[in-house]
């Protein structure tokens, strides 16, 4: 894999979020996935469309508990966002309720945008977020 190093920028300033923006928290990392959603809609951020294959999906990776009186109004349709976490390494960052729907309807694939690590920069919720973000994506280069 090609050297893809993140330079720190240390007057980094988060996207403006917006009240009922819906963010996703994966540790120190809250990224906004109303920005990126938008930003994707808008034709602003361009990424990669990959259809999951749901069942290898739930092989190789780990899935948290979601809310099941939430599953009934899922529209499994939708595309799911992921996001590239470490290198090489993609992870469900919107749409977890989407994909388990899936598994559990026996549905084979399901849509989903893929956002690259470089990508993810203008949409963490917080600095210190980006900040350890850059670090752990260099210390797995």
């Amino acid at each position: 894999m090609k050297r893809r190093k993140i330079k720190m920028d240390n007057n980094y300033i988060p996207l403006p979020s917006h009240l009922g923006d819906e963010t996703y928290p994966n540790g120190i990392f809250h990224f906004n996935i109303s920005r990126i959603v938008e930003d994707i809609d808008s034709g602003i951020l361009h990424v990669e469309r990959e259809t999951i294959d749901v069942k290898r999906w739930f092989k190789t990776h780990t899935h948290g508990k979601i809310n099941e009186t939430h599953l009934p109004t899922v529209d499994v349709s939708s595309s799911i966002i992921q996001a590239e976490i470490r290198p090489g390494r993609f992870e469900v960052i919107d749409g977890n309720h989407r994909i388990e729907k899936a598994y559990l309807e026996n549905i084979s694939t399901i849509p989903s945008y893929k956002v690259k690590g470089e990508q993810l920069i203008p949409y963490f919720k917080a600095k210190d977020g980006y900040m350890a973000f850059v670090e752990y994506w260099n210390s797995k280069l």
